[in-house]
């Protein structure tokens, strides 16, 4: 891709963000449209608009998340929101500082040489005698053994020393934002729960309840409230699931009944009994779900005592009435064995995973190592469809196996977006597919809370999207274009992909700006959640809580979003000293993404869960796994050139390894376990035991009767004559 094409490309990308920012001003002015741009505001009980929505100015939102400040982010969307926006500052802060150094020092210095001049009248190029002018900005524009390449040397230790200096401070900052948020004089029902799993088996005589109560009484005399033993759920939530179903079709059946009321026909709505309702008698559909409602809510009594009594597991809940007993006994050991009675901090009542809690502790070891293997290959061989879609999906490559394309190719217009965008889109939507597997196989190691296997996700998401689409469009795009040259001379495979990665910032140039143009631009308007919400609207929901459930816009999706920053961060660092130009484009993307998801964070996304901050130290950890690449890429780039004093460079890896582990060893044990210092705060009110612990129940185990002795086997009480509570 040329110059021009290049810049062609962009002015289409800021064309269509423009086109998209407008549409929002103007359509989250329509009364009717509030529910999809204002969700979280309406959540809360809040006006959608300060000051209505006719006196609105349309670009208020811009002056609004530019004034909000942190306290206003965790008010709307809780801690975790909060830190993010800490990431997302902390990066734009490397790269700004960044660019203020390397941009007017190492872009006239390169523009200056005449490496790429002399290239061109060399056979050992990647690009076959053609060069584009970005390159004449890059380290290719630099003669090999240069002195000017000092100038490149100092910039590799600049952009590391503000990254650590940036990072620390962040850490800094999370830790005491985490700490203010569980010092918070509010009662958190899981702090004053801890998870028991790995109980060992009861001796005889003995049942579940009665053997966590005797032991965790012993244990703590004096705070011990209560257990909930930990049952298998499977059957009792299918029940429960299929009669919280039939509820919905009756108040969808009575809205419609109602509805035809109104209209003076009062025609009775009816329904099929058979498959997906398509076949069988014909039914009364109110007297039908009444019906199955009934025959359901007694069957769903009879199998949560069922429940309750017989299906039983190795795990429990345990309460206590002092949170700092709670973060005590978290941390502590219980048993000689480190395979009993293996204690944890509770997570959120929302965030538990039943069915995960009973795995046992060397199931759990045994299904992490089968998982990493798994996502080992995926990630190994997920690299050849994209190393494949890499090479095919240009426009030469599309005229050569698709003969038929060329007329379509050809037109000006159509080429010059297609040259541009093609690559990307078609790598674009082949990520998508991957989230939801990795997301199923963090949930199948056995991790208890949803939190937790929304950082293992985003995790493993990360390494994915760094080796195949950073190490493999790089590696996978040259070794392609190049592959005659290999074969004829296999030694110079590793100056070829060096001297490749001038050329590739094209590629990545034009990958960002769709990112935050294109992909901010869809954020911000809110398009595709608007025509969704509008036709199931007109076409399928009857009732207010249909709505709802059309509206909700659920929470940020970490899983995703977090990874794909990452890979931006990776992208501008590794590129950020050999061209320089690509610092704006990452400064852009940051910004435009703050600001825009500042907007989304104060009146759109509600955050499912609240892990109080638990991701930052995953975030840190990758944002220096980006530098640690970033400067290996340095030092090989640097040996390529023939630089003498490549060597100096050699620290830096090393020094970002102890970076990482100092950080660790000073910040993370805060976010594993809960401070003493910190629990040990006082709270406004005395908390209410009881609430505490129904909060925990599931839903499929509640009883509208609300018996205490229906919970009496698995969640139990200290015999009441004892419980001094």
């Amino acid at each position: 891709m040329d110059f021009s094409s290049f810049l062609t490309s962009l002015g289409t990308s800021f064309v269509i963000f423009i086109v998209l920012m407008v549409l929002f001003a103007w359509l989250s002015t329509r009364q009717g449209n509030a529910v999809v741009y204002y969700p979280n505001r309406i959540v809360k009980g809040m006006e959608p608009w300060e000051g209505g929505s006719r006196t609105r100015n349309p670009f208020a939102w811009i002056k609004e998340a530019l004034s909000s400040s942190e306290q206003d982010v965790i008010n709307m969307s809780g801690i975790d929101t909060a830190v993010y926006f800490v990431f997302l500052s902390t990066v734009l802060g490397i790269l700004v500082l960044s660019g203020i150094v390397l941009l007017p020092v190492l872009l006239p210095i390169a523009a200056t040489d005449d490496g790429v001049k002399k290239n061109e009248h060399t056979s050992n190029t990647t690009s076959n005698g053609t060069f584009s002018d970005l390159d004449k900005l890059s380290m290719a524009n630099i003669e090999v053994k240069s002195p000017r390449l000092w100038a490149f040397l100092v910039a590799t230790y600049w952009v590391s020393v503000v990254t650590y200096f940036l990072t620390f401070k962040a850490y800094q900052h999370v830790s005491a934002l985490r700490a203010t948020a569980l010092m918070s004089n509010e009662v958190k029902p899981e702090q004053f729960a801890v998870l028991v799993r790995d109980l060992p088996n009861a001796t005889s005589g003995q049942t579940r309840k009665q053997q966590v109560d005797t032991y965790f009484k012993s244990i703590y005399p004096e705070t011990f409230y209560r257990s909930m033993v930990v049952t298998n759920n499977k059957e009792v939530d299918k029940i429960w699931g299929e009669l919280e179903g039939f509820k919905k079709k009756l108040a969808r059946a009575e809205a419609i009944y109602a509805l035809s009321q109104r209209n003076g026909q009062g025609t009775r709505p009816t329904n099929r009994t058979g498959f997906l309702g398509l076949c069988g008698k014909k039914v009364d559909s109110i007297e039908y779900y009444n019906e199955k409602i009934k025959e359901l809510t007694q069957k769903l009594e009879a199998e949560q005592k069922v429940t309750l009594r017989e299906k039983q597991q190795g795990s429990a809940l345990v309460f206590f009435t002092s949170r700092v007993t709670a973060a005590l006994a978290a941390q502590s050991l219980h048993a000689q064995m480190v395979d009993n009675w293996t204690v944890t901090e509770a997570p959120e009542p929302r965030q538990l995973i039943w069915s995960n809690l009973a795995i046992k502790f060397y199931d759990r070891i045994i299904r992490q190592y089968v998982v990493y293997i798994v996502v080992f290959l995926t990630i190994v061989f997920y690299m050849i469809p994209i190393t494949f879609i890499s090479a095919v999906t240009t426009l030469k490559n599309l005229r050569k196996l698709l003969p038929f394309l060329k007329p379509i190719v050809d037109i000006a217009a159509l080429k010059t977006v297609l040259e541009a965008y093609l690559p990307q889109l078609a790598l674009i939507i082949f990520l998508a597919l991957l989230p939801k597997f990795l997301f199923f196989l963090s949930k199948t190691e056995g991790i208890p809370s949803g939190s937790h296997v929304i950082r293992a996700a985003s995790g493993k998401y990360f390494y994915f999207i760094v080796f195949n689409v950073f190490i493999g469009v790089t590696i996978g795009g040259t070794l392609i274009a190049s592959i005659k040259t290999i074969e004829e001379k296999p030694n110079s495979v590793f100056d070829m992909l060096a001297k490749s990665l001038p050329g590739n910032a094209t590629f990545f140039l034009t990958f960002v700006a769709l990112k935050f143009f294109v992909g901010y631009g869809l954020e911000l308007s809110r398009i595709v959640p608007l025509i969704i919400y509008h036709l199931k609207r007109k076409y399928l929901c009857k009732n207010e809580a249909e709505l709802r459930e059309a509206w909700f816009p659920g929470d940020i999706n970490y899983v995703t979003r977090v990874p794909s920053d990452m890979l931006i961060v990776t992208v501008v660092l590794c590129y950020s000293v050999i061209a320089p130009v690509i610092i704006p484009f990452g400064v852009l993307y940051f910004a435009l993404g703050w600001l825009v998801l500042r907007n989304q964070a104060l009146k759109v996304y509600v955050p499912a869960y609240e892990s109080y901050g638990r991701m930052w130290p995953h975030m840190q950890t990758r944002i220096i796994s980006a530098l640690f690449l970033y400067q290996v890429t340095m030092l090989g780039y640097f040996g390529v050139m023939r630089f003498y004093y490549t060597p100096i460079l050699v620290p830096l890896p090393i020094l970002s390894l102890v970076f990482v582990i100092v950080c660790r060893k000073k910040f993370y044990g805060a976010f594993c376990h809960t401070v003493l210092e910190v629990a040990s705060q006082e709270l406004k009110e005395t908390p209410h035991m009881e609430q505490i612990f129904k909060s925990f129940i599931p839903p499929s185990l509640i009883s509208d009767k609300q018996e205490d002795e229906h919970f009496e086997d698995a969640l139990s009480q200290v015999s009441r004559s004892e419980s001094s509570v």
